[in-house]
């Protein structure tokens, strides 16, 4: 019974041994337990910095004139000014940058900028177009300021809100008209009742004036072109130094030609003048010895009987007293071609006068004529659309000379 007791206890503990073994394997085969996420710190959102507003234009002080200084008040300048330079600002007139027009004076805390407007060589192309083809002493214009090479800033003065571009200032203008009007009414004047641009001399014809002359005439109206064009261009763009060499030359053209014809009518006044007194004084003398010949041959004629040697001197008397009478006719009908004629000497209209001579209308007055009006146009133009001097070709300059050549070397016939 013991023995039996004692098998019952091994049997029991080892039974407890197998289900021990058994829940150990039964825990190393089932999963671990997550381990518990510890908790999350909440990120605190930063806020963003506010954008600076930007900057725009909202007024001006002064005129918008160039050689002038203007006030230009930019809202929000000096926040702009805090990240960008503010020295390389420009303005902009009708979206184009003046180019190195920078401020005179910059006043970040007004909001205020001061320019003076002026012409330099980066900008010279913009002012032109700006103040070039001038319809009156003003016109609108949109203005702003801004970098270069960036869009310009914002502002009040646009299409709807235009600024007023002066072109030519009104006080200045005005003296400019009146000084131009009185040299130009002063010189028609003169023109009409003097000599100043006509032949030299004096008028055969009472009451009459003596024919203008093409030279002084082309002279004058070179002189006038270049006079007005050089005020002009000063009043627009305060520029001084406008002649350009091509000018020098043409002028130069224009007062040789009135010289060579000067010296040629001089020389050719003073011959005829001096061909005139000898035939004058030549006619004097023959009409002198006529009554002489003619009372010598009359005396031989009275005699009733004629030695040989009273016969051959009375033929010689006779042929001596013909030839002298046929001199004289000589001499009348050349004294009457050097006296002008009662109306040659006067002036026939100016247009006839310049284009004509002593054998009606010619060709190389014509022709200078034209030439000089062609030029003209071309001048006029150049100064009116581009507010400069034109540079002629020196082979249009060469085409004046020629014609002007050509004028000159037809005055030798025509005064002969």
């Amino acid at each position: 019974m013991k023995r039996k007791a004692n098998s019952i206890r091994v049997i029991l503990i080892s039974l407890s041994i197998v289900a021990g073994a058994n829940v150990a394997r039964a825990q190393s085969a089932s999963p671990s337990p997550a381990p518990t996420a510890s908790p999350k710190a909440v990120e605190t959102p930063t806020a963003s910095p506010t954008p600076a507003p930007p900057p725009r234009v909202t007024g001006t002080g002064g005129h918008l004139e160039l050689d002038d200084i203007i006030q230009v008040q930019v809202d929000h300048l000096n926040e702009w000014a805090a990240t960008n330079d503010a020295t390389k600002l420009v303005p902009f007139i009708n979206g184009r940058a003046i180019r190195g027009n920078y401020p005179e004076e910059i006043h970040p805390d007004k909001n205020r900028l001061h320019f003076h407007l002026e012409i330099t060589p980066a900008n010279k192309e913009v002012w032109t177009d700006l103040l070039g083809a001038p319809t009156g002493t003003h016109h609108p214009v949109t203005f702003t300021i801004g970098l270069e090479n960036q869009s310009p800033f914002d502002s009040v003065y646009g299409q709807d809100h235009p600024l007023p571009l002066t072109v030519i200032s009104p006080v200045y203008g005005v003296i400019a008209l009146i000084v131009l009007l009185f040299t130009v009414i002063l010189f028609l004047r003169l023109a009409r009742t003097t000599n100043l641009i006509r032949e030299t001399g004096t008028c055969p014809v009472p009451g009459k004036l003596r024919p203008y002359n093409l030279g002084r005439t082309q002279m004058a109206f070179w002189f006038f072109m270049i006079y007005a064009s050089y005020f002009t261009i000063w009043l627009i763009t305060n520029a001084l130094d406008t002649i350009t060499p091509s000018l020098l030359a043409l002028m130069g053209i224009s007062a040789g030609t009135a010289l060579g014809e000067a010296l040629i009518d001089s020389g050719s006044d003073n011959a005829k003048a001096g061909r005139l007194q000898s035939a004058t004084a030549e006619k004097q003398s023959l009409e002198q010895s006529i009554p002489a010949l003619q009372s010598q041959i009359d005396t031989l004629n009275t005699r009733n009987s004629l030695a040989p040697e009273d016969t051959s001197n009375r033929d010689s008397l006779n042929k001596q007293l013909e030839d002298t009478r046929t001199r004289l006719a000589q001499l009348n009908q050349q004294i009457q071609s050097l006296t002008p004629s009662a109306t040659s000497g006067a002036s026939k209209g100016f247009l006839t006068d310049i284009l004509s001579d002593e054998s009606g209308y010619t060709f190389h007055r014509f022709q200078i004529f034209a030439w000089t009006i062609v030029l003209g146009i071309m001048f006029a133009s150049s100064v009116y659309n581009s507010l400069t001097m034109p540079e002629f070709s020196t082979t249009l300059l060469g085409l004046m000379g020629i014609s002007s050549g050509t004028y000159i070397g037809f005055k030798f016939p025509e005064q002969k």
